[in-house]
């Protein structure tokens, strides 16, 4: 039911919708690209730490801790960082700052879900820029005079990467920001921090919630040149991150070296993996991130879907032309990926 008090750009949203969050016990959760492994020991020590008489009083609204971490870990100054409740905050906000109804923000298709309803609410105009076959793109298929262009990379929910120079290129090319939204990047060969050292016309947005497994704290950040951070922060709400989600951030980011054993455990499990996939006959293309794109050998991918579900393992699917033959994977532990090849091999030897 729509309501009439509603802007009209709300009333014809149709809504984002997240992956499923069950409440039945005994799943093995691959849908949603959460880590399997826990949070680095600090990130616990940090939070129990905050737990005093502190919470009465706001956190720092500036999250300058955090922020000092970040710069110091990636390399570049506090007025280049700006930290957000999860990256999608970010996103939300590089809409506040940069588009309005007359203004334009184009993504590649298809890509994360929640761009084109973030552009809607802010009754911007969305410009879809289809991939080709293998998920490339040529730069001449970019308007360069949008306001706002968004790279999901890798990609969500292809798990394919498009290069440093490609992007190089593109920022060169275009007259508005570039996003580049590095959710999973830390499952990928190369990345874009170069770029938002030097471009001035960059962000790149980073997520806690994948290769440091915080996803339940929400904490991302954003990397680029002052002034775009600075348009960020004039927009944000007043204390965006609590004192629990910036003393994680802090801890986590404290402790690289956990963090990359955790991200090399998850890229082995990926590559074999994807090896058993392809043994038992299906498509797997390649990956950069912490997920699959899969395309089962017999039988349609919606059928895979629910019968995985009916022994308790979840899995992704998107009902668009380019993605309704794939599933999308997570990848879990190892107990857990065999867990799924054996059910996988007891449904391909029974007829759905």
């Amino acid at each position: 039911m729509k309501s009439p008090f509603a802007r009209p750009c709300i009333q014809r949203l149709c809504a984002y919708v997240p992956g499923e969050q069950p409440k039945i016990s005994g799943l093995i959760k691959l849908n949603t690209n959460e880590n399997p492994y826990p949070p680095s020991p600090r990130v616990f020590r940090a939070i129990r730490r905050a737990l005093d008489q502190r919470l009465r009083l706001y956190p720092d609204p500036a999250s300058e801790r955090l922020r000092a971490k970040i710069a110091s870990v990636y390399g570049l100054r506090i007025n280049q960082v700006m930290a957000g409740n999860g990256s999608d905050e970010i996103l939300t906000l590089c809409l506040r700052a940069f588009v309005d109804e007359r203004r334009t923000v184009q993504f590649p298709e298809p890509t994360y879900s929640l761009y084109p309803v973030l552009t809607q609410i802010q009754n911007g105009h969305v410009r879809r820029i289809p991939f080709d076959r293998d998920f490339n793109l040529p730069l001449s298929r970019f308007d360069s005079r949008a306001a706002l262009t968004f790279v999901c990379n890798p990609n969500a929910p292809s798990g394919t990467l498009l290069p440093r120079k490609f992007l190089r290129d593109l920022s060169s090319r275009l007259k508005g920001v570039l996003v580049v939204d590095e959710a999973y990047v830390d499952f990928a060969d190369e990345n874009a921090l170069a770029l938002a050292r030097r471009a001035k016309n960059v962000l790149v947005a980073r997520s806690l919630s994948k290769s440091f497994s915080l996803a339940g704290m929400r904490i991302g950040f954003a990397l680029g040149h002052p002034d775009l951070v600075q348009a960020l922060l004039k927009v944000k709400d007043s204390y965006n991150l609590d004192r629990f989600a910036q003393a994680a951030g802090e801890a986590a980011l404290s402790d690289m070296s956990y963090h990359r054993r955790c991200v090399a455990r998850i890229k082995r499990t990926r590559e074999w993996f994807r090896a058993e996939l392809a043994r038992r006959g299906w498509f797997v293309p390649p990956s950069q991130a912490n997920f699959l794109m899969a395309r089962p050998s017999r039988y349609s991918a919606a059928e895979w879907l629910a019968r995985l579900r009916a022994r308790k393992i979840l899995v992704r699917w998107f009902d668009s032309p380019r993605t309704r033959d794939y599933l999308r994977i997570t990848i879990g532990t190892d107990v857990e990926m065999k867990r799924f090849l054996a059910a996988l091999d007891r449904i391909f030897h029974n007829p759905l």
